[in-house]
């Protein structure tokens, strides 16, 4: 009888070592932090946190079965993110149609100077336009692979589940600074000022990725790598950029090298 019972409990364990990566990892902790004891004994009220968003999510954490959870959860954030490549090529043409005009010595008109202007703005350069300038500026006006940006959103919203993508649509991890920009973490020490950015769309979120991707000081290394690329005439491989990426986390190489683990596992859902 205890044979049976033990392979039981054996067979349990190995089920939920399979789905675990793909429940929901905060859920225990958010119950424990929104009950509180009432007054009169040590009955505890659940407090549900509202959205700060009027977008309905699918319910990433009610999938039983992993392959249509992992379908679901790209088919969610693909067409966001191949927008904003869509867009980024677009902005990138413009940029190169202008360097190749200056090179000619040919004139650009006020609405080109007045589009490559809002650009290098947008992405944080100077606003001088010249060839110098523009081909700096092609370093960061660029696309991301929509493979790494679809394992990155997985794997810092938990596929979906965290109260982070739930309440605030932050499906990358994003801070920001200014006090009642986003959500406080429960577990952020008390001398720490940030909070999670909330956001109201999809799209805003997949949009503010990518700037702070092709922006920040912390990534350069990343754009590095993907200008050599296209100098080489190369692939833009995500496995490739992810070397880049040592600041997001502080894990570090361990980061790096789950995020390819997870890239060359899920290939087979990029394209679908």
């Amino acid at each position: 009888m205890l044979k049976y019972v033990f392979r039981g409990l054996l067979t349990a364990f190995f089920a939920w070592a399979l789905l675990s990566p793909f429940m929901n990892q905060d859920v225990a902790v958010e119950e424990a932090d929104q009950t509180e004891a009432t007054q009169q004994g040590k009955q505890r009220v659940i407090k549900k946190e509202k959205p700060l968003h009027n977008v309905k999510l699918p319910d990433f954490a009610g999938f039983t079965d992993v392959k249509e959870k992992k379908q679901a959860f790209f088919d969610f954030i693909r067409p966001h993110v191949e927008a904003e490549n869509k867009k980024i090529l677009q902005q990138r043409a413009s940029l190169e149609i202008a360097r190749m005009m200056l090179e000619y010595n040919e004139p650009l008109t006020s609405k080109q100077l007045s589009d490559i202007k809002k650009i290098l703005t947008s992405y944080k350069l100077p606003t001088s336009i010249d060839v110098l300038s523009l081909t700096q500026a092609l370093r960061r006006v660029d696309i991301i692979p929509k493979e790494l940006a679809l394992m990155q959103a997985a794997n810092e919203s938990a596929w979906g589940t965290s109260r982070f993508a739930r309440i605030g649509l932050n499906f990358f991890g994003q801070w920001c600074y200014n006090k009642g920009c986003g959500m406080v973490p429960r577990r952020r020490a008390n001398e720490a000022a940030h909070e999670v950015t909330a956001f109201k769309s999809v799209r805003a979120a997949v949009s503010s990725y990518f700037k702070n991707i092709n922006t920040h000081a912390a990534y350069k290394d990343l754009r590095t790598i993907r200008a050599d690329l296209r100098r080489q005439q190369k692939p833009i491989e995500a496995t490739k950029l992810t070397q880049g990426l040592l600041s997001y986390s502080e894990r570090r190489e361990a980061y790096i090298e789950e995020l390819n683990t997870m890239i060359n596992q899920n290939r087979a859902y990029f394209d679908e």
